[in-house]
């Protein structure tokens, strides 16, 4: 099978997010669709081994939050590559409350949902959500995945469902966090000790160089 052909699906970049006894929480998003119109459902599919998951089964409500190309893609780095059990993912990332829901600040457009079904598959639940609220924030153009994985040159977390083993680069400095591989005009040894990784901004010495 050749997986390439999935990369010719589809996929936007979607933050989502809900609430953990008060406390914000979430993850990027790449499956997220519209079902129907009236009433207003939207469907997103959460991996079992996401935090958010739980959360959004707990309490019944998530809000899905539509990326533009210009965004700030350390908002991606900072949801898609670390978990909301051990980080504050919110702490440094302005947000609202947005129809009762956490949105961060940055983001296109947001949709304010109540679960209303769920459908279990072998790693991902897919959770169907009326929609109760729904607002432009923005301009811009929405991200969609192949602009992620051409443009920025980002990786996709393991839990998402587009994830595929990268192909080894040699020679080039790898994060070991989100997988970005730094492929810049000035060497890697010689980028000053404050750099971070554009993705998920870990700190320079997380990169390693593979053999």
């Amino acid at each position: 099978m050749n997986k390439k052909a999935f990369y010719d699906l589809s996929y936007g970049v979607y933050l989502c997010t809900s609430w953990d006894e008060g406390r914000p929480v979430g993850c990027v998003a790449n499956s997220a669709m519209q079902i129907t119109s009236a009433p207003a459902t939207i469907a997103v599919s959460l991996n079992h081994g996401n935090y958010t998951n739980k959360c959004v089964a707990d309490t019944g409500y998530f809000a899905v939050c539509v990326l533009a190309e210009d965004c700030d893609p350390q908002l991606i780095g900072r949801f898609g590559f670390y978990s909301s059990k051990e980080t504050d993912k919110f702490g440094a990332t302005p947000w609202k409350v947005r129809g009762k829901l956490p949105v961060p600040d940055g983001v296109k457009c947001f949709f304010s949902c109540k679960v209303v079904d769920k459908m279990e598959t072998a790693t991902h639940t897919v959770f169907l959500g009326e929609v109760l609220d729904a607002d432009v924030l923005s301009d811009g153009t929405p991200m969609t995945y192949a602009y992620y994985h051409k443009v920025l040159k980002g990786r996709t977390a393991v839990n998402a469902p587009t994830y595929q083993a990268e192909e080894r680069t040699e020679g080039r400095y790898v994060c070991k966090v989100c997988g970005y591989v730094y492929d810049g005009d000035v060497p890697f040894e010689q980028l000053p000790d404050d750099w971070v990784c554009p993705v998920c901004g870990a700190p320079k010495s997380q990169f390693i160089k593979q053999a």
